[in-house]
C-alpha cells in the first residue's frame, strides 16, 4: 500500500502547493485584487476541465480491472480512448470560450477590477485545455497499473516547470496575473510531453491503434455509462466550490480573497490524503477484477487506516503553521486578519475529509459510478440547504459550515452503500 501510496501522496501535494506558489507570488503585491482575480480565474477554469475529471477516474478504474483480468490488449486501448477524449475535449472548451468567460463572469459578484484581471488570466490559459485534460487520462492509466513513481515524476515536472515560470515572470519581469498565466500554460503543454514519454511503452503495443478494438460497441458503451455518472459527480462538486468561492464574494473582495488562501488548505489536505485513495482504486480495482472481495476489503481498510494518520498530521500542521501560512501568501493586513479569522474551520477540514476520499477512491476502483453521482446529489442538495439556513445569520461562518455539511453528507452516504459494492464484486 505504502509503495503505490507515498510517490502518488507526493505527486499529489505538489498541485496545491502551485496553488500556494501562485497565491503567495501575486500576494506580494500589497493590494487584495490580484490574489482574488488569480482566484476566481483558477477555480473557474479548474471548475470547467474537471468537467473532464471522470476521464481520470473511469480511466483508473476501468484500467485496474482490465489488469486485474489480465487483458493487456484492452489497457493499451483504454490508453488512446482517453487521449482522444483529452484532445477533443480541450478543443471543445478552447472553441467556446466566449461563453466561459461569460457565463462565469456574469454571476461573479466580485468587483469589476478583479473580473477583468480573472479574464485576462483565463484567455491566456484556455489554450492549454487539450494538454490538461489529456494530463487526466494519461495519470489515471499510469495509476491503475501501480506506476506511483511515474506520476509523481509527471506532477514534479510540470508543477516545477510552473513555480521557476511563476518566479521569473510575476517576481522578476513583473508580469503579474498574465505572467502567472504564462507559466501554467507553459508547463502544462510540456507535462502532456513527459506524460506521452512514461506511456512510450504501451505505444510499442499494436492495440493501442487497434482501431477496432479502440472503437469496440460493448466497451465504449460501458466507458460512457461510468464516465458520464462521473462528469455529473463532478459537475456537482465544482458546482459546491465555485458557489463558496463566488458567494463569499458578497462578503467583499477581502473575504473573497481570505477565502482563496484558505482554500489552499483545504486543496492540500485533499490532495495529501489522495496518495492513499488512489492506491484504493488501483488496488480495489484489481480485486473487483478479479472478484477477490476479501482482497478488496483488505486493501480498502488499509488504505482509509493511512488516510487517518495523514490526516491528524495535517490537522496538526495546520494548527501549529496556519497562521505563518497565511502570513507567507499575503502581504495584504486586511486579508491576513480575515483569513485568521476563518482558519479554525481548515483546522477541523482534514479530519472531515477522511471519509469521503477514501470512499470516492473505493468506490471508482470498483467503478460504482452511479452511486457516486447519486450520494453527490445528496450533499449537494445539503450543501445548498445549509447555505440558504446558515449564512443569513452567520454571514462566511455560516458558508464555511455548509460546506463541512457537504463533506459529512457525502461520505456517510457513501459508507452506506459500501456493502453493496462488496456484493457486487462477486458478480463481476
Amino acid at each position: 500500500m505504502l509503495k503505490i501510496a507515498l510517490p502518488i501522496l507526493l505527486a499529489s501535494v505538489t498541485t496545491p502547493i502551485l496553488g500556494v506558489v501562485d497565491t503567495g507570488v501575486v500576494g506580494q503585491i500589497p493590494e487584495p485584487e490580484p490574489i482574488a482575480a488569480v482566484g476566481v480565474g483558477a477555480v473557474i477554469l479548474s471548475a470547467v476541465y474537471w468537467v473532464f475529471g471522470f476521464l481520470r477516474m473511469g480511466t483508473t478504474g476501468l484500467t485496474s480491472q482490465a489488469v486485474g483480468q489480465g487483458n493487456r490488449a484492452e489497457v493499451a486501448a483504454l490508453l488512446t480512448r482517453s487521449l482522444m477524449i483529452g484532445l477533443a475535449g480541450g478543443g471543445v472548451f478552447i472553441l467556446i470560450q466566449p461563453l466561459i468567460y461569460w457565463g462565469a463572469l456574469e454571476v461573479s459578484p466580485a468587483s469589476a477590477e478583479v473580473d477583468d484581471m480573472a479574464r485576462g488570466y483565463m484567455m491566456i490559459r484556455i489554450w492549454s485545455a487539450p494538454a490538461v485534460i489529456s494530463i487526466y487520462g494519461i495519470t489515471g492509466w499510469l495509476i491503475a497499473q501501480e506506476r506511483g513513481r511515474a506520476v509523481l515524476a509527471l506532477q514534479l515536472w510540470m508543477n516545477g516547470v510552473n513555480i521557476v515560470l511563476d518566479l521569473v515572470f510575476v517576481l522578476g519581469f513583473g508580469w503579474g496575473v498574465e505572467g502567472v498565466a504564462i507559466a501554467t500554460f507553459i508547463a502544462e503543454w510540456s507535462g502532456l510531453a513527459m506524460g506521452l514519454w512514461l506511456c512510450r511503452a504501451a505505444f510499442r503495443h499494436p492495440c493501442w491503434r487497434d482501431w477496432a478494438r479502440v472503437f469496440d460497441r460493448v466497451k465504449l458503451k460501458r466507458m460512457a455509462v461510468v464516465n458520464t455518472d462521473i462528469m455529473i459527480r463532478s459537475l456537482l462538486l465544482q458546482a459546491i466550490f465555485v458557489s463558496f468561492l463566488l458567494y463569499g464574494g458578497r462578503y467583499g473582495d477581502v473575504t473573497l480573497a481570505a477565502n482563496q488562501v484558505l482554500l489552499q488548505f483545504l486543496h492540500v489536505t485533499g490532495y495529501a490524503m489522495d496518495g492513499f485513495a488512489f492506491a484504493a482504486e488501483a488496488l480495489v480495482g484489481q480485486a473487483f477484477g478479479a472478484r477477490a472481495v476479501a482482497r478488496l476489503r483488505r486493501a480498502a481498510l488499509l488504505a482509509t487506516f493511512w488516510a487517518m494518520v495523514a490526516a491528524l498530521i495535517m490537522t496538526l500542521g495546520f494548527w501549529l503553521l496556519g497562521p505563518w501560512l497565511i502570513d507567507t501568501m499575503t502581504r495584504a493586513p486586511e486579508v491576513r486578519e480575515a483569513a485568521r479569522t476563518y482558519l479554525p474551520w481548515m483546522i477541523a477540514a482534514p479530519l472531515m475529509q477522511i471519509g469521503l476520499v477514501m470512499l470516492d477512491g473505493i468506490f471508482i476502483g470498483a467503478t460504482r459510478s452511479a452511486d457516486m453521482r447519486n450520494m453527490m446529489a445528496l450533499a449537494a442538495a445539503c450543501y445548498l440547504l445549509a447555505v440558504w439556513l446558515l449564512t443569513p445569520a452567520l454571514g462566511n461562518h455560516g458558508l464555511w459550515l455548509a460546506l463541512h455539511v457537504s463533506f459529512a453528507a457525502r461520505g456517510l452516504s457513501l459508507l452506506a452503500r459500501y456493502p453493496s459494492l462488496e456484493r457486487a464484486a462477486l458478480r463481476v
